[in-house]
């Protein structure tokens, strides 16, 4: 059995699409559903049960056993960067994760958990544990620590634990997030219904719509954890994004492209983002390669194309 929790979201869906394109469906998905919407994300997904999450917080405090688990996919977490509720967010993030983590010790099974590249912050030091790791947000510094508190845990862990920082991952079944979707989704929509994809205007050193982001497909994500499942037992802290951040005007035209319409409009850059916003993130996959995975990632392009290929499937 594999257990994801955070299934019903949009990395933990398509992991679970993933999982089941291998041919399995013994899957345990963990969420919490109260905004029922979430459910289209597991309509046609082969699952074997689903249980709410502050019942398996309770059941792994008590350390109740689950079975024959071959791994533990741990995506659930608060990932609204905007949210200030510092209680509500390290409850989510950083104590929920220790949790998970101590259940998986004692159980014996491989840890693959969601951080986040919200842990640089303004840095351009992308390095796993470096100098660069200043988060502009409670979200970022909610990561951050679990990454942290588990750093010297690493070595003398009973089973291994693998933590994927996540760069700016879009792809299908993001609808729900809401303003949390990536831009992909976004500049999409706004084709759609308007034919003007809004960008920001220039800021922090770059022109209007040349911010930066390291976009990586969320099928790669999906790639990345099972490989990190399936390794050979080393635990570590890995980055997942593509290597080569690229403009929000690139990913704009080449959305419109897919659309064959559409126009570009530049908007203030809002004040109250001002002092928490990453203006370019670029992946050091060197960690990554250096611990074995070799698969190349998709390109804008390609992940663009396969996305709202997939959107319009799905809307058919």
């Amino acid at each position: 059995m594999f257990i994801v929790t955070g299934g019903a979201g949009f990395v933990g869906s398509n992991l679970i699409t993933a999982i089941n394109d291998r041919g399995e469906g013994d899957i345990l998905v963990v969420d919490d559903l109260k905004d029922g919407r979430k459910y289209r994300n597991l309509a046609g997904r082969r699952i074997a049960d689903y249980m709410d999450r502050d019942e398996f917080r309770l059941r792994i405090a008590r350390g109740d056993a689950f079975g024959k688990v071959a791994s533990v996919f741990h995506q659930g977490a608060c990932t609204d960067t905007t949210e200030w509720n510092g209680k509500y967010m390290l409850d989510t993030n950083f104590a929920y994760s220790k949790e998970v983590f101590r259940w998986c010790q004692v159980e014996r099974v491989p840890l693959v958990y969601a951080s986040s590249a919200a842990v640089y912050g303004k840095s351009s030091d992308f390095r796993e544990f470096g100098a660069g790791e200043a988060p502009l947000n409670v979200y970022g510094w909610s990561k951050l620590m679990f990454d942290t508190w588990l750093r010297p845990r690493l070595a003398e862990a009973a089973a291994p634990v693998i933590g994927l920082r996540y760069f700016n991952v879009y792809g299908p079944r993001e609808g729900h997030k809401g303003r949390m979707a990536s831009v992909v989704y976004q500049f999409d929509r706004q084709i759609r219904e308007t034919s003007v994809a809004k960008l920001f205007a220039g800021s922090h050193g770059y022109g209007d719509g040349e911010h930066r982001r390291d976009f990586v497909h969320v099928s790669d994500v999906a790639k990345v954890n099972l490989w990190a499942a399936n390794g050979d037992g080393k635990s570590g802290v890995f980055n997942v994004g593509t290597g080569r951040s690229r403009s929000f005007n690139e990913v704009a035209r080449t959305i419109i492209d897919w659309h064959g319409r559409g126009t570009i409009a530049y908007i203030p850059f809002p004040d109250d983002l001002h002092e928490s916003y990453q203006a370019s993130t670029e992946a050091d996959l060197s960690t990554l390669r250096s611990a074995g995975y070799g698969d190349d990632f998709l390109t804008i392009e390609d992940g663009v194309r396969l996305t709202l290929d997939a959107n319009a499937q799905a809307a058919a």
